[in-house]
């Protein structure tokens, strides 16, 4: 009858062991989650600041360059409309060019917690191989 006794209270102990095990890897995984969000979000704000100071300090200089450029064409022999619209191509490629690149750091899948999300998954299939 002992022996019943002791092996309900093992039965019971290692069924407290497993939750209090399960609650410290959720309490980690939030920590991590955690972690990594503030990450993404550095990584967003940075992105974002990427984009507001291009357009801050892209805006004298492209002044200056379209000036010069459109002057250098039209010594090349265009006319100065000709010449200006030119310049004015080249400014909009370079300006869509850092547009693609701020707003590729903005993209949700740049963002996404993925260490988490593994780390989660591999808990999640260990918790199924263990229960099975």
């Amino acid at each position: 009858m002992t022996q019943i006794a002791e092996d309900v209270r093992s039965i019971s102990r290692l069924f407290g062991d497993a939750l209090e095990n399960l609650s410290k890897l959720m309490r980690t995984e939030i920590q991590l989650a955690r972690a990594e969000i503030s990450e993404k979000a550095s990584q967003a704000a940075v992105g974002a600041g990427m984009l507001v100071g291009a357009l801050f300090l892209l805006t004298p200089a492209l002044v200056l360059f379209l000036i010069a450029f459109a002057i250098w064409l039209s010594h090349l022999g265009l006319s100065p409309v000709t010449a200006h619209f030119l310049a004015g191509c080249v400014a909009l490629i370079a300006s869509a060019v850092l547009a693609f690149v701020g707003a590729s750091r903005l993209k949700p899948s740049a963002l996404t917690p993925k260490v988490t999300i593994r780390e989660v998954n591999k808990d999640i299939a260990a918790a199924k191989e263990m229960a099975s």
